[in-house]
């Protein structure tokens, strides 16, 4: 199973709960896709061709030192608070030239009140005043087709991976600017924050022949992470497993239902990574689809080993409750979910259990092996400028963006994330804490979803989980590899797309022992007459057209 959300629709495994929506991280260059059958997409283009349409690189001079350094392109850490007189600074003075633009973003959220002062710091900062037209995620992907579809179009609108879906893409390809023009080669040096970006997430940023997109840059193995209890495994001299036999005896042995205590939630992602294989690749010179193998079936049947061992939590048979609420009440002590959640959960348990501390455990093949991980994009989230505009508000959006780009330890980037200090978070014993105001207008889904720097790790006030973190991306990370469509902005026909959906359901079922082995196998041959066949022979013209990953 592939273990990010990378290239063709990944709905089974990868889409079953809302850890999908987690970016997704870098890969080599490779050529962007369209042309016939990609629902708008003007035209492929060739590696060469995509390379000249990429931004050159220029590393920011604003930016501070980590304190951890990345490595096999896991990020970098930073554990400490920066003074603000240490603080770079990449946008000596606004560049915005007093636009005023709309911008549309998805918020899981209350949206903050129009005015407020974190907003009018930003548009002073980077001389653009933004209009939110800030809409609830849950949503989001109806209300971009609509916008779409409209004559009303914000000036800046951003789109996730995971609505890419229907008429999207080929309202992208009609709807937003090349920004080409201004961004490819040389001339993004006029933007430096943008230049720092990695070449990496501009790749996928390439929609209809044309680079369109303003990436959010991830990691290249950006996956959802296996957590464990450390401070409960530490007290009792567990350790965490290394195959997939000793996962199903440790998980035995630490279940215990009379005092409330089972090994873990759902694994079914992470069996799927664990047996993983890549959603397309060539056997004896035929593509093969990952739910045509037996690994597939074979991650679905170790998931379902642990169920039928009464070591999953009963409420997550039934899919009721939270899974984070029984992981750090101790009621299940390992557990699946994308790597945001990792400071949240330490961070919110500091003052109710000061022992307590979650670690990740690394990824394995089943036998105790090195584990094969599938790399996935350099982004998954873009944020795109109406073509409409004209060349100055083109720019003036470019600017916002550079602005938003500011890379960590620079006075930009202390801005956009913590707001003003004493009105949105204050200074005790050298850490920032966040006030009620701040928690209320400095929310991570608006400048942060127009553009984003390097991913970075950085936590002052839990260095620990820094640490953590960092060291199990750098050992995991080292075990990447490419697939046959690495770095490609694949859009497949819009009455193909979503012929995988129904199997999330479907493997649900056969862990929980609802449905069996036989009935998979029939769903993946109703798969290939419905559509995995024609599929099959999309990818495999691209592949005769323009290659694979080398």
């Amino acid at each position: 199973m592939p273990n990010s959300r990378s290239g063709p629709s990944r709905r089974s495994f990868l889409t079953s709960t809302a850890i999908a929506t987690a970016a997704v991280g870098g890969m080599p260059l490779l050529s962007a896709c369209g042309g016939e059958g990609s629902r708008g997409q003007e035209g492929r283009v060739s590696e060469d061709e995509l390379r000249s349409l990429l931004p050159t690189y220029r590393a920011s001079d604003a930016a501070v030192e980590p304190d951890i350094a990345s490595e096999h392109g896991s990020s970098p850490g930073y554990t400490r608070w920066i003074p603000d007189d240490e603080l770079g600074v990449s946008v000596p003075e606004p560049r915005g030239g007093g636009a005023r633009l709309r911008a549309m973003t998805p918020l899981w959220g209350t949206p903050p009140r129009a005015g407020n002062p974190f907003w009018t710091a930003m548009d002073e900062g980077s001389g653009v005043r933004v209009d939110w037209r800030i809409q609830h995620g849950n949503t989001y992907g109806d209300k971009l087709a609509a916008t779409l579809a409209s004559s009303d179009i914000p000036d800046l609108v951003c789109i996730p991976e995971w609505n890419l879906t229907g008429q999207i893409p080929q309202g992208i390809a009609s709807r937003f600017a090349d920004l080409g023009p201004f961004l490819s080669g040389d001339r993004v040096l006029d933007y430096p924050n943008l230049a720092a970006i990695p070449t990496e997430a501009w790749g996928p940023s390439v929609f209809g022949g044309a680079l369109r997109g303003l990436p959010l840059p991830a990691n290249p193995l950006d996956t959802v992470v296996p957590f464990y209890r450390q401070d409960i495994f530490d007290a009792n001299g567990w350790t965490p497993p290394t195959s997939a036999r000793e996962f199903l005896d440790l998980a035995r042995d630490i279940t215990s239902p009379r005092n409330r205590v089972w090994a873990c939630e759902d694994m079914k992602w992470f069996g799927g990574i664990m047996y993983g294989s890549p959603e397309w690749e060539l056997v004896n010179g035929r593509l093969v689809n990952r739910r045509e193998t037996e690994l597939y079936l074979e991650a679905l049947e170790w998931n379902r080993s642990l169920f039928e061992a009464g070591v999953v939590h009963p409420d997550a048979i039934g899919t009721t409750g939270d899974p984070r609420a029984r992981f750090t009440a101790g009621e299940a002590l390992m557990f699946i979910q994308g790597p945001g959640s990792w400071y949240p959960i330490a961070v919110e348990q500091q003052q109710s259990n000061p022992d307590f501390r979650m670690n990740a455990f690394d990824f394995f093949a089943p036998d105790g092996g090195d584990p094969v991980l599938y790399r996935a994009n350099g982004s998954g989230i873009w944020t795109f400028v109406n073509r409409n505009l004209s060349e100055d508000r083109i720019r003036a959006a470019l600017e916002l963006a550079n602005f938003a780009a500011a890379p960590y330890g620079t006075v930009e980037q202390r801005l956009k994330q913590w707001g003003l200090e004493g009105t949105h978070y204050t200074l005790e014993d050298g850490l920032p804490v966040r006030t009620d105001q701040g928690t209320a207008e400095v929310v991570p889904e608006t400048y942060p979803f127009i553009c984003q720097p390097q991913t970075f790790i950085a936590f002052p006030d839990l260095p620990q989980v820094v640490e953590d973190y960092t060291a199990w991306q750098q050992r995991n990370f080292v075990f990447g590899e490419d697939w046959l469509f690495s770095g490609r902005q694949i859009q497949e026909p819009a009455r193909l797309s979503g012929i995988s959906d129904s199997f999330a359901d479907l493997e649900d079922d056969m862990c929980r022992g609802r449905a069996s082995i036989r009935d998979v196998r029939n769903a993946v041959d109703d798969w290939r007459r419905d559509g995995g066949d024609e599929l099959r022979d999309f990818y495999q013209r691209l592949l005769d057209e323009e290659g694979g990953a080398a």
